[in-house]
């Protein structure tokens, strides 16, 4: 019996035109079919988010037909019809014996259908840089005499713009991202152990906020004194005291979209030195805002905030930001000292802001935005500020 397919997160038109975006890369480059393989890269083409990455799968992009063809391990295969907005028929599941086999795998699936399709000859496209050099190996050796040809994070910077559409989902994702804070706030207590927040917190990230659910849990970090100088922790077997800060990083995500967050909180007041370096943060922050705006660079933004910081005595070593949307974090751009991407309308970052100085101070403060026309859209409605309890 046919399985019926769940709604997409986005109108089929939508799907066709990232495809055709991709496709002309591909006329451009003289490929024929493009083996897209990273899970993210997949989302945004089909709207696939089961989490079945870690065996070997493929999207199959060709340049003469409209819907790609996914290839995934047989079990994976119903999530993809309920998730994607291909044809049923374009979902192919290889067999169980090819999971932990020695001689043959997944990737074999991948090349024997790519055989019979008739891409053997010309040039086919692989993402090869998330591949093993076995894997990449075995392309080459097994598609003669076709061609293969690295395609590298091609498909990553042509997602790097956002559609409208994407950009709303952002929005839904940030309010989640808000609603997770709040509820910190209003948990975080002296005697309340971290796990107890951590789940109150995240249950608030999958309940949603505005009548959007939470469509993921997005990586969570809840670093509390004595650990503030962690930057990626979660919660420990400890719970909150007087005097303790909380530095918690989290994310609301919409069908694969991320929004990703940052705040600093104090049972109590604050200490000196913790409310010095937030004074400089959010001045940074700020003056690195004020940079943001088509024709910019990522390297002026982190500039913008190094240079400000530095005015109140500190300095931050990691850089100050990278590019988000499809499971956080985009392995294109970064808001980092030299960088020369040039800032166009509907890029999105996260300008995270963290800062782990030394072993006994840390802090943690951040925004998603967007590149507008004139200059930036932060997502988040919270203030600047550090959350005092």
């Amino acid at each position: 019996m046919a399985m019926p397919q769940g709604p997409q997160a986005f109108p089929r038109s939508e799907y066709l035109r990232r495809l055709a975006a991709v496709k002309q890369e591909m006329e451009r480059r003289d490929v024929g079919a493009l083996v897209v393989v990273l899970p993210a890269n997949i989302t945004y083409l089909t709207g696939y988010t089961a989490k079945s990455g870690y065996v070997p799968q493929g999207l199959i992009v060709a340049l003469n037909e409209e819907e790609p063809t996914f290839i995934t391990r047989r079990m994976d295969a119903p999530a993809a019809v309920h998730q994607m907005f291909v044809d049923r028929g374009r979902v192919i599941g290889y067999a169980e014996n090819l999971i932990a086999n020695p001689d043959k795998d997944g990737w074999d699936a991948i090349i024997d259908h790519l055989m019979e399709a008739g891409f053997g000859t010309g040039n086919i496209g692989i993402e090869e840089q998330t591949l093993s050099s076995q894997t990449v190996k075995k392309f080459h050796a097994r598609a003669r005499p076709a061609s293969v040809v690295g395609f590298g994070n091609t498909v990553c910077w042509i997602r790097g713009i956002k559609s409208d559409l994407e950009i709303a989902l952002m929005r839904e994702a940030a309010a989640i991202a808000d609603a997770g804070m709040l509820r910190a706030k209003e948990v975080m207590r002296p005697g309340m152990s971290e796990a107890d927040a951590a789940a109150e917190i995240i249950a608030q990230l999958v309940r949603g906020a505005g009548g959007k659910q939470g469509t993921d849990v997005a990586d969570f970090t809840l670093c509390a004194s004595p650990r503030t100088s962690t930057a990626h922790i979660t919660w420990a077997e400890d719970e909150f005291r007087n005097g303790s800060q909380i530095n918690i990083e989290l994310a609301g995500v919409r069908h694969g979209y991320t929004s990703a967050l940052m705040r600093t909180f104090s049972i109590g007041k604050p200490s000196d030195v913790l409310q010095r370096l937030h004074e400089g943060e959010v001045a940074g922050l700020e003056a690195a805002l004020a940079v943001v705006k088509p024709g910019a660079t990522c390297g002026e933004v982190a500039t913008a905030f190094n240079d400000t910081l530095k005015k109140f005595g500190f300095e931050k070593e990691s850089r100050c930001g990278y590019a988000i949307g499809i499971d956080w974090t985009e392995p294109t751009a970064s808001f980092k000292i030299g960088d020369p991407t040039i800032l166009k309308p509907n890029m999105t970052f996260h300008l995270m802001l963290g800062n782990w100085i030394d072993e006994d101070l840390g802090y943690a403060i951040s925004e998603t935005l967007r590149v507008t026309d004139v200059g930036a859209e932060t997502f988040s409605t919270l203030p600047r500020e550090i959350i005092q309890i």
